[in-house]
């Protein structure tokens, strides 16, 4: 009968501590946020209701930048951080989660919640700028001191006023070259040297989040291939693979090229 007693004793302990804990978790590790400026973003409390009587602040880096109080009524610190979330919070007042309104890339940085008893939650967020859609242009510089001696054309991809942004030539789906931006650049550019074009190519500049795409589409700047270039491609290919199964009409193709004149061979 004791026994039982006990039991029941450690049964009714473990759910107070965990009726006084509930909707409280103490932070074990830093969760990561990603908007684009313009935006509203959500930090969560990680609370799924506030207890009576609890206190939840909010701070950016260390500066108190909101405060939830026992009353559940919200508190805006609007001149903290020099400003620059004035007019921009909201509270969940269920919650205690943090609406941030208006995102501009200056909000970037480590967010904690903490209750009257411990921290909850530490989130770093993250705001990127908004993306400009890439510029296609020709290199006339290149293009003006090749076209004497070269049919090929040189073309350039930019990007203004970006930084932590990748820009990248592709043909289809197939990446031809790309560079990374990591500090502000005024201007970025990345070449592409062709022989001709078709509506194949494009430029992408992408952070990791959003992406914009300029399709190459303007012939003027680089003459186009022949209408008949890709399906020569496939019938030379083709015949190689026909080739390579057939070792004796191969090797004899590779004595041909080997000769000065491969042409007047089969005379």
């Amino acid at each position: 009968m004791p026994q039982n007693i006990n039991d029941m004793d450690m049964f009714i302990f473990i759910c107070l501590c965990l009726w006084s804990l509930n909707g409280v978790f103490v932070a074990d590790a830093v969760k990561s946020e990603s908007v684009t400026e313009g935006e509203s973003v959500s930090l969560n409390s990680s609370l799924t209701q506030i207890q009576t009587h609890e206190e939840i602040n909010w701070k950016f880096g260390d500066i108190l930048i909101a405060k939830l109080n026992k009353n559940k009524e919200s508190k805006f610190f609007k001149e903290s951080a020099e400003g620059r979330f004035r007019d921009r919070l909201k509270l969940d007042h269920q919650t205690g989660s943090l609406t941030i309104i208006n995102s501009r890339t200056t909000d970037s940085g480590l967010y904690t919640v903490s209750s009257s008893r411990d921290t909850i939650n530490t989130i770093n967020l993250t705001v990127y700028a908004r993306l400009p859609v890439p510029v296609i242009s020709s290199n006339s510089s290149l293009n003006s001191s090749s076209s004497s001696s070269s049919s090929s054309c040189s073309l350039v991809c930019s990007a203004v006023n970006v930084s932590h942004v990748t820009l990248s030539w592709f043909k289809g789906n197939s990446v031809l070259s790309s560079i990374r931006v990591s500090d502000l650049s005024s201007r970025s550019d990345l070449l592409l040297h062709l022989e001709c074009v078709d509506d194949s190519y494009s430029c992408v500049l992408n952070n990791p989040i959003r992406n914009q795409t300029q399709h190459l589409n303007n012939t003027q700047l680089c003459h186009t291939c022949a209408a008949g270039t890709s399906l020569m491609i496939s019938v030379y290919m083709y015949i190689f693979r026909n080739l390579m199964n057939n070792n004796d009409i191969f090797m004899l193709l590779i004595s041909c090229l080997r000769r000065p004149y491969p042409l007047l061979w089969f005379h």
